[in-house]
């Protein structure tokens, strides 16, 4: 069957007529960026490895986003808090005091329990001593990132948490971002951006000490940075252009529909917006509603280009076929916009964040509800989630064994260690019944 309509921004199949290569095509985004750009960040990252303070200067001089001295001064941050606008300052706290309860409900718990009588394991959590967070600034500001970042790493516990942002080419943060750190407390900002940003807090400098691990978004050098500095240091994930999935029936409104895949596609030109529907007449609406809207829209050019090139209406015979779609695609923003939203969301499993029915708009979610917006991207969504509490931390094992509990487990360890050849394990177990024990086979002593 032919597409049901033509439109010069997005363009328009059944997703019935796609053949696996044309899914394929459609499917297939990553959160990894191309090798040219992992080539020149790995020279970067090893530049600011070897020569730290002075590379970091030179890559911020060459590249952007950087001050010669990059720590911002708590002086710079308090009086961003004091010139912030009343309503500012008000949705700030608002947001912070969302996401702040959200989060308290994540705190880990910690278990123990009995796999044999006397054999005891423990499951305990840490919080981290030291994360970086990286927030996107420069010709923006996200204060809202800083929010996402920070606020779970306080739940956590973590002792110090390191902020890197971009500045603009006169050396300026963004107030209202630093003004979010002011409400939030944090004190360590450093005007730094990019691939050395990451670099500098995952190897450290003389002026900048290094950290445990590094959160936050950011673009395709950021996402390329991380990749090379993982085993330095820890990593959330890699974290590509945001991207947005629309499941809707006949019963969507189509300006709705048209907003929530503008909405995230505005990003930038290279962010997918993709819209699954069952109504053909639906999709049709869906493209004039964003004739209409891409006018008035201030990013209308990144707008134009991201839905060129990334932008799908794909048009399903059923919402069980979209929902399947969907968890195919794993994006990292899905909207659910059917007769029965609750019920279709609930076979959406592999996605970020999901948006449900009508007053459920993706901005909520990265402004307001409390839920994080640092989400995976590129279809990690199949296997990763949101930046949450568990993030700022980490487990570990604690086992405790009874003479008792050992004896009982004692011909298993036994057996297997022999099995593997690996003898030293054999007898770890038996020596401390028999400390002169060198026999290869199980050991019948009574325990």
């Amino acid at each position: 069957m032919s597409p049901p309509h033509s439109s010069r921004l997005l363009r328009v199949s059944r997703l019935s007529d796609l053949d696996a290569r044309a899914r394929r095509r459609i499917l297939s985004r990553t959160a990894v960026p191309d090798p040219e750009v992992r080539r020149a960040v790995a020279s970067i990252c090893r530049k600011i490895g070897q020569d730290g303070d002075r590379a970091l200067a030179e890559a911020g001089a060459s590249y952007g986003g950087g001050r010669p001295d990059p720590r911002v001064a708590p002086a710079e941050i308090s009086q961003a808090l004091d010139n912030a606008e009343p309503g500012v300052r008000k949705a700030l706290e608002g947001a912070i005091d969302a996401v702040r309860r959200h989060h308290e409900t994540q705190k880990p718990t910690a278990r123990s329990h009995e796999t044999a009588p006397g054999v005891r394991i423990d499951r305990l959590w840490t919080p981290l001593r030291r994360v970086g967070a990286y927030v996107p600034g420069g010709k923006a500001g996200y204060p809202s990132s800083l929010v996402m970042t920070v606020v779970p790493g306080q739940v956590a516990g973590v002792t110090e948490i390191a902020v890197a942002t971009p500045c603009d080419g006169n050396g300026r943060i963004d107030p209202t971002l630093l003004a979010a750190a002011g409400l939030l407390g944090v004190d360590e900002i450093y005007a730094m951006g990019g691939a050395q940003a990451i670099a500098a807090l995952a190897y450290g400098t003389e002026s900048i000490p290094s950290v445990d691990k590094i959160v936050g978004p950011g673009n395709a050098w950021v996402t390329a940075a991380k990749l090379e500095v993982f085993g330095a240091c820890a990593i959330d994930l890699p974290a590509g252009p945001s991207e947005v999935l629309v499941v809707a029936d006949h019963t969507a409104d189509p300006r709705l529909v048209a907003i929530d895949l503008l909405c995230q596609a505005e990003h930038g030109p290279d962010s997918p917006a993709v819209l699954v529907t069952t109504d053909p007449g639906l999709a049709a609406g869906v493209e004039t509603e964003i004739a209409d809207l891409l006018p008035l829209l201030p990013r209308r050019d990144i707008l134009s280009a991201a839905l060129a090139d990334h932008g799908w209406i794909l048009v399903a015979d059923t919402v069980h076929d979209a929902v399947g779609f969907a968890n195919e695609y794993a994006a990292e923003h899905v909207s659910v916009l059917t007769a029965d939203a609750p019920e279709t969301a609930a076979g959406v499993v592999n996605a970020g964040s999901v948006y449900v029915g009508r007053w459920s708009p993706e901005s909520a979610g990265d402004y307001a509800t409390g839920a994080n917006h640092v989400l995976p991207t590129g279809g990690l969504a199949r296997s990763h989630g949101p930046l949450g509490v568990d993030d700022f931390g980490s487990w570990r094992q604690v086992q405790t064994l009874t003479r008792e509990g050992l004896a009982t487990i004692r011909p298993v360890i036994e057996e297997l260690a022999a099995a593997e050849g690996l003898d030293a394990h054999r007898m770890a177990a038996a020596m401390r019944f028999d400390p002169t024990t060198t026999r290869t086979t199980t050991d019948s002593e009574e325990a």
